[in-house]
């Protein structure tokens, strides 16, 4: 039986977690991710060197306040490093506020300026824009694991992604160990146009009871 994340005693190992996909997957799948047991866990079996959250936070002009706020203090304060970037709002077609922002370019420069510190990388997204960079990071000799999924309808984890990493955990598989207990049932739901926007809007009342 293998361990956590297949996490090595020895190995120098970093999280790098997309905070939007991570929660489109678990939401999918119908739970929600316990970050103080997936922490805990990662000490635990490895030399953990960082943990990174990477988010884009909605600061509305007419509300002054992000949702995700709750969500990113409580991570700062208990372990982890946090990089957010603030979303752009736009107008779409039909005339509705949107907001749009991504953290994908400081995630990848991240992994690249540590890869040389690290024996293990473990990346918690399906984004098959990060195949690249995960084969410039294999080339000096770190194992990169991924973490998304490709059980829920449709599969949140790209093909390319999976073939290019060393080893690729199903999220669904990991239910038990970092399912956050006493979170609200969901049954698993399919993709959305709208995951954003929902992920601010829920994140408000799912976070603010952690201890």
């Amino acid at each position: 039986m293998t361990n956590f994340l297949r996490l090595r005693a020895a190995e120098k190992t970093a999280l790098f977690i997309d905070g939007a996909n991570l929660y489109k997957a678990a939401r999918n799948l119908g739970f929600d991710i316990d970050y103080k047991s997936l922490l805990a866990k990662a000490h635990a079996g490895c030399q953990l060197i960082r943990a990174s959250y990477y988010t884009s936070i909605q600061e509305d002009r007419d509300q002054d306040y992000s949702p995700l706020r709750p969500l990113v203090d409580w991570l700062d304060y208990n372990g982890y490093t946090m990089v957010t970037k603030t979303t752009r709002e736009f107008t779409d077609q039909q005339g509705r506020k949107r907001f749009k922002g991504s953290t994908d370019i400081e995630l990848v420069v991240d992994m690249m300026l540590m890869a040389d510190r690290l024996d293990h990388i473990i990346i918690f997204s399906g984004n098959g824009d990060f195949r690249r960079a995960i084969e410039a990071i294999q080339a000096k000799g770190v194992r990169v694991t991924i973490v998304s999924t490709v059980k829920s309808s449709p599969p949140m984890a790209s093909d390319e992604l999976r073939r290019q990493a060393d080893i690729f955990i199903d999220l669904a598989d990991l239910d038990k160990d970092i399912g956050r207990a006493g979170g609200p049932t969901r049954k698993p739901q399919r993709e959305t146009e709208d995951y954003e926007d929902e992920y601010e809007d829920e994140f408000e009342d799912e976070f603010e009871d952690v201890d």
